[in-house]
Formats: C-alpha cells, sequence, structure tokens
C-alpha cells in the first residue's frame, strides 16, 4: 500500500515520527511510520524501538495512552545495542495533520536528487525500477512515445524530440545516466553533461571501445581530455561483470547513490 492509500483510509492512524537522535541509531531524525489498528506504513528503524512504538501507537488510538514523545536509549533494556537515543513523537492524524503530512512528503520528493536516465531500452528500464522506489527523482527521457509506457508511477518520462536539450534541466549535485538506441545520440548527451561542472554523476552504457572512440569525439570537438575523468563509462561493471539488465541497473544504481549520497548519507553538494 503507498502512503496516499494508507492515508486515505477511512480508520484512524496516529504519525510515530523521530524528532530527535543521539549517537548511534537505525534511522535519523526526520523518519516517520503510519500505525493504525490493522495496518502499517513505513518504518523508524525496526527492532524493539519500533515494536514498542507500534504498540503505544496503538494504545493511543485505543485509549489507553497519550499522544506526545518518548525517549528510547537503545541498550540492553530495549533489548537493541546500537547505544544511541531516539525520541519519537505520537501524533492522532486529523485532517489538519494529513494535509500537512502530504505537504511535508511533497517537500521531501522535491528536495530529492534528480537523475535523468536517457533512453528506455531494456536496461534504462530495468534501471529506472531499480532506482523507483528511492529517495530519488527519477526522469526517464525518451524520444520514443512507444517506450515510454508501464513505468513506476514515482518515475516522471519525458518524451522529447532532442533529448540533449535537457541535460541543462538537472538541477545541481544530480546524475545523468546515458544509454539510448543510438551511440551519436549517446554522444550528443555526453557532451552536454560534460559541460556542466556540477552534476554528482555521469555515466553512459557501453565498452572500452566505444570509451575510447568518444574521448576521440571530443578531442576532435576541442573538449579538455581530462573532462573523460569524469565520464563512467562502461557504467556498472566495476564489480561484477554481468551484461542481464537488471544485474547491471542494480550495479548502476549503487554507482549513483554513491556518487549523490556521499558516505554521510545525504546529498553531495553539486
Amino acid at each position: 500500500m503507498t502512503f496516499d492509500q494508507f492515508l486515505s483510509q477511512p480508520t484512524p492512524i496516529v504519525l510515530a515520527d523521530i524528532t530527535a537522535t543521539k549517537g548511534s541509531t537505525p534511522r535519523e531524525a526526520g523518519t516517520f511510520m503510519l500505525i493504525s489498528a490493522a495496518g502499517l506504513w513505513g518504518t523508524i528503524g525496526g527492532g524493539n524501538l519500533e515494536f514498542a512504538a507500534i504498540d503505544h501507537a496503538r494504545a493511543i488510538l485505543a485509549g489507553k495512552a497519550a499522544e506526545g514523545e518518548t525517549v528510547t536509549t537503545l541498550g540492553p533494556d530495549s533489548g537493541q545495542c546500537c547505544g544511541g537515543v531516539v525520541a519519537v513523537k505520537f501524533t492522532r492524524l486529523d485532517e489538519t495533520g494529513i494535509a500537512a503530512l502530504r505537504a511535508r512528503r511533497d517537500e521531501d520528493r522535491r528536495r530529492n536528487p534528480d537523475v535523468f536516465v536517457f533512453g528506455a531500452g531494456h536496461v534504462g528500464r530495468a534501471l529506472a525500477v531499480a532506482l523507483a522506489p528511492l529517495p530519488l527523482r527519477v526522469v526517464m527521457v525518451e524520444a520514443r512515445a512507444e517506450e515510454l509506457a508501464g513505468f513506476p508511477a514515482s518515475v516522471e518520462t519525458r518524451l522529447v524530440a532532442i533529448p540533449e536539450s535537457v541535460v541543462g534541466e538537472i538541477r545541481a549535485g544530480g546524475a545523468a545516466v546515458i544509454m539510448t538506441h543510438d551511440h551519436a545520440l549517446d554522444f550528443l548527451i555526453g557532451e552536454r553533461a560534460l559541460r556542466r561542472a556540477d552534476l554528482a554523476y555521469i555515466g553512459m552504457i557501453g565498452s572500452k571501445t566505444k570509451r575510447g572512440v568518444f574521448s576521440h569525439h571530443l578531442q576532435r570537438q576541442g573538449f579538455d581530455p581530462s573532462l573523460m575523468q569524469r565520464l563512467i563509462l562502461p557504467i556498472g561493471s566495476s564489480v561484477v561483470r554481468d551484461k542481464r539488465p537488471e544485474i547491471i541497473a542494480a550495479l548502476v544504481a549503487a554507482e549513483v547513490l554513491t556518487a549523490i549520497l556521499g558516505p554521510g548519507g545525504v546529498p553531495v553538494d553539486g
């Protein structure tokens, strides 16, 4: 069940919202989950912390506990060994609270880093599916209308006659993943992407041979040869060598997340 579907149910819901953390904890402040008498949406990290939160929320729904904040130390007494401290605020949602939570969710989505996937072939489609549930704004760009059907609802689709023209729309700190049906088109998109110094990831499907051809092409166009150092080509091949679309997609998704979020788990400045 999606976030919107859960909130649309005709049943009372409690919001369990992590408001503060200290030390090592399963999730960060701003993480929340929704709890009804018979259902759940989301997670605040699992384990006894989450089980206790569910019990407390359902006690609120049953009129046996009050709304407010709890503070838990994740040590032996709580059945968890993280060692940190987590504050969770419990709120029974009314219409105003639901509207505010929807607005908060929309704002979170707007802040998600951009990943523009150019080309909806087998690998492009698999990549979009792999990226769809992640905290990213995924945009599939295609010049062929028939290839844009059947994507997850969270994936934006763009039908454009000149795909390279939308490279400038990628917000700073985002990613361009290039895998169209045409090498020449890949090169045009790659040129536009490499002109931008503020993208966290630029990747192109292909081989070492394609990399050499593209490098010579850029030099003929007057590009600084060092720009090729910013291009991942081939994509998804540094760890596992496997040509199945779903495996390539998983490897590329890991590359993109590492580049965009960085080791601290937050978007890297553009």
